[in-house]
């Protein structure tokens, strides 16, 4: 298989990557999230990024074939010499840009999760409002009558 073909898989697999975080970055800021959408688009995900860690072993392996030094110099280096530098230089935005969706997604991800853990506390503290928070008080104060009206 030949380098630019690989490095042409990989993009697009990169961009089908892309749209799923896109999708769940959509999801994850909705008012009422679609649970089973969210784990159909985890099961994609992960077979995308075992298609691309198999793919990129493919692309390594060719790279040291045809004689290149190993990591991202010696890729760029073949990549230029068979003429495909730009799907190279393609791949690695698309990976960057990966990235910052995932960690944005997983910032997202962990905000919603916070939320729905005070929710529950708080709910919890309404069904027994005896148990004590962290800093040692009762989740509620007594209420008091307002004897004003």
């Amino acid at each position: 298989m030949s380098l630019e073909r690989l490095l042409k898989e990989q993009v697009g697999r990169l961009n089908e990557l892309r749209c799923l975080l896109e999708e769940e970055q959509g999801l994850l800021v909705a008012g009422e999230v679609d649970g089973k959408r969210l784990q159909t688009i985890a099961e994609e995900k992960t077979r995308l990024q075992t298609e691309l860690e198999s793919t990129e072993t493919l692309r390594a392996r060719v790279q040291g074939r045809l004689g290149y030094a190993e990591g991202p110099e010696g890729a760029g280096k073949a990549a230029e010499d068979a003429g495909c530098l730009v799907h190279w230089e393609t791949l690695l935005a698309s990976a960057a840009e990966i990235s910052r969706l995932n960690e944005r997604n997983g910032r997202l991800l962990e905000l919603r999760m916070t939320h729905n853990q005070q929710m529950l506390d708080y709910i919890h503290r309404l069904a027994d409002p005896d148990v004590y928070a962290a800093d040692g008080r009762t989740g509620l104060q007594p209420r008091r009558l307002n004897a004003r009206a």
